[in-house]
């Protein structure tokens, strides 16, 4: 998937919300809860590793920023 294609944190986890909230609905037909269930996993997968790197960029500037008051 390209940058382009994929959504911000922000557009994935308000996709998401309408998700859960159609799959809430009882008039929905087993083929698009299916449907449905794969984007949000696809969505849920897009919002993980966007907090993961997150996380992960926040560790780096901390240790940075400790090793420079170590100097």
């Amino acid at each position: 998937m390209s940058e382009k294609e994929r959504p911000s944190f922000e557009e994935a986890l308000v996709k998401l919300e309408a998700i859960v909230e159609k799959l809430s609905s009882q008039e929905i037909t087993l083929e698009k809860s299916v449907e449905l269930y794969e984007e949000g996993l696809r969505l849920s997968k897009i919002c993980s590793e966007t907090l993961e790197n997150a996380a992960l960029k926040i560790e780096q500037i901390d240790q940075s920023k400790n090793t420079d008051k170590e100097t």
